[in-house]
């Protein structure tokens, strides 16, 4: 059992990482902290969110899990996480990450807000990457508005990622959220451009891990 938890309490979001996670193949339970926020952005609300998804983490854990996915593109809690696990913990921003600098020397990354450029620049850092990353970069929409409006709201981070292509001479663009796990369906051409995503990252790294 590879269980997906969603530090924050929007059902849909969770849902959607499910599909994406089936279509890459992966087979996966889906769970929703629904004491945590309604969506991550920013330090306060990954501090708000930790107590709660530890508790589903502990669950998942104590259920038989044989790998757990954190779905939030900040890795929220990860190290806590793994510290009370009995099994491997990924965090769908690590998961790209490592994923990218597979795929290319350098890579960007396209955010949703201003707020999370810090914190994904640090987590970075942390797993040694910084000397690879181009640049992060913000779109300018908020987590909730890529779940509810994902038709209204792709062309402005469709836009970025041709901006990180053009201006940050890149080949690898990592989706900076798991409520842009649809945007590749709206780029009508993708050209020189790799785009990563997260939740599908770590879905197929769970695979490996849990074996």
């Amino acid at each position: 059992m590879i269980v997906l938890i969603n530090p924050n309490c929007t059902e849909a979001m969770t849902q959607v990482m499910v599909e994406t996670a089936s279509k890459a193949g992966v087979a996966l339970e889906g769970w929703t902290s629904h004491n945590g926020p309604a969506a991550i952005q920013g330090a306060e609300d990954g501090a708000a969110c930790i107590p709660p998804l530890l508790t589903l983490v502990r669950q998942a854990s104590d259920a038989g899990a044989k790998a757990i996915i954190i779905g939030c593109f900040d890795d929220t809690g990860l190290d806590a996480a793994r510290d009370i696990a009995s099994c491997p913990v990924i965090g769908i921003g690590q998961a790209a990450y490592h994923m990218a600098v597979l795929s290319g020397h350098r890579f960007s990354v396209v955010t949703t807000l201003s707020v999370s450029v810090p914190i994904l620049e640090s987590n970075i850092d942390a797993y040694g990457f910084t000397s690879q990353l181009a640049r992060v970069r913000a779109c300018g929409v908020p987590v909730l508005d890529l779940e509810t409006d994902p038709t209204g709201t792709a062309p402005a981070v469709v836009r970025e990622i041709y901006r990180a292509v053009s201006e940050d001479k890149v080949e690898t663009v990592v989706l900076g959220c798991a409520g842009m796990v649809h945007i590749p369906e709206y780029l009508s051409e993708t050209g020189t451009v790799r785009l990563i995503d997260g939740v599908r990252s770590a879905a197929q790294l769970a695979v490996l891990l849990a074996k």
